[in-house]
């Protein structure tokens, strides 16, 4: 609901596009300083407390960017709100990695990734139909809101993974731990994690790109970009299953590169668009390469992640993933203020091409011969 509304809403506040991205960017920035931390808190408390956590504090700092009177504290509750998204999404991560063995996690977390496709399918049209009639503001109201059920729902339906075990009195060094841990899968970490930050700046850097796109450059209003953005949520929907197929009966990599370099021929789509139509037609193609990237990066880090360390691991992954979506917004505002809005989509183009030759020349295949299924 927030991607057609949520830059309109800061623009709202009358900032500039470089700030307008800041404000924006503050909710990666938030999970970017808890990714790694969750991995040593989802030891000792276990996934089910960590998702209720963050869940909770997600919904309140969406509450109180909703009734925000000023940028400052936009920036702050978003950024308290991006701890909270940190908290959520590793440790849901590190559950699900907990139950998936690896020759089916392709297809499994092609799924989840459909799953998360499906609420965008009508949530943009409805957000920006919710906003144009109530508000922008509401559609946060309404997140806040979406993350109390779902908190309800972790809270009755959910099972840990995991049994925790009391603390000794024995002291460990988190920050060795962690270090040793980098040391250990440097190279896999090295090459698949810049593969990874350039392919959250482009899904991040969508994100704020179409809505400014549309209307500062087009001029629609924000019920067409809803719509714009579903229709294109759709196509993304529809091939996630194959996806999954492809990952875990091919490889990982005959599933990423073809969706990013999709991704990057939506974007130079992008850069020529001067109307609905236009704009319509850079969204599906770009929805096509994302629908192929369905779970890839989900799956690659949780092939890459040791059984014994996996939520360390994990939270070192998606904090690699999450400088990516940070420097994606950061580069659409930067490049918006410094020389146009209309140059940013080739840049986003850039990086995917980038992503997919990182993964094509540097990362390993990690579905070996033996786990592919019949």
């Amino acid at each position: 609901m927030l991607v057609p509304t949520m830059p309109l809403y800061v623009q709202s506040f009358d900032l500039s596009f470089g700030l307008i991205s800041l404000v924006i960017a503050a909710k990666s920035i938030g999970t970017i300083i808890a990714d790694i931390p969750v991995g040593y808190f989802l030891e000792r408390f276990g996934r089910k407390r960590m998702m209720m956590t963050g869940l909770g504090v997600l919904a309140g700092a969406m509450m109180a960017t909703a009734l925000a009177e000023s940028v400052v504290e936009l920036f702050l509750y978003q950024m308290l709100a991006g701890v909270g998204m940190a908290v959520w999404s590793v440790s849901r991560h590190t559950y699900i990695t907990d139950f998936i063995r690896i020759e089916a996690r392709g297809r499994a977390l092609a799924i989840f990734g459909g799953i998360g496709r499906f609420g965008s399918l009508t949530g943009p049209v409805v957000g920006g139909l919710i906003g144009q009639r109530f508000g922008l503001n509401v559609p946060i109201i309404c997140e806040a809101a979406v993350a109390a059920i779902v908190f309800a729902l972790i809270a009755t339906c959910i099972t840990d993974s995991v049994r925790t075990t009391p603390q000794t009195h024995e002291k460990i060094d988190h920050t060795r731990k962690i270090v040793t841990l980098v040391k250990n899968h440097a190279r896999s970490l090295y090459t698949a994690g810049a593969a990874y930050i350039c392919v959250q700046a482009i899904r991040e850097g969508r994100r704020l790109i179409t809505p400014l796109y549309g209307a500062v450059i087009i001029g629609l209003d924000v019920v067409s970009i809803g719509l714009i953005i579903t229709i294109g949520s759709i196509v993304d929907l529809a091939l996630f299953p194959i996806a999954g197929h492809i990952m875990d009966r091919y490889g990982r990599k005959y599933a990423m590169i073809p969706a990013f370099v999709i991704m990057a021929i939506g974007f130079v789509l992008m850069s020529f668009a001067d109307s609905f139509e236009g704009l319509l037609l850079s969204q599906l193609v770009i929805g096509i390469g994302n629908g192929f990237g369905s779970g890839t990066m989900m799956t690659l880090g949780s092939d890459l992640a040791p059984a014994g360390e996996r939520g360390q691991f994990l939270g070192i992954w998606r904090f690699i993933g999450d400088v990516g979506a940070v420097n994606g917004v950061l580069v659409v505002g930067v490049l918006a203020d410094i020389l146009s809005l209309a140059v940013v989509p080739i840049a986003l183009s850039g990086l995917g091409v980038l992503a997919s030759t990182i993964i094509f020349l540097f990362v390993k295949e990690t579905l070996i011969p033996q786990q592919k299924p019949p």
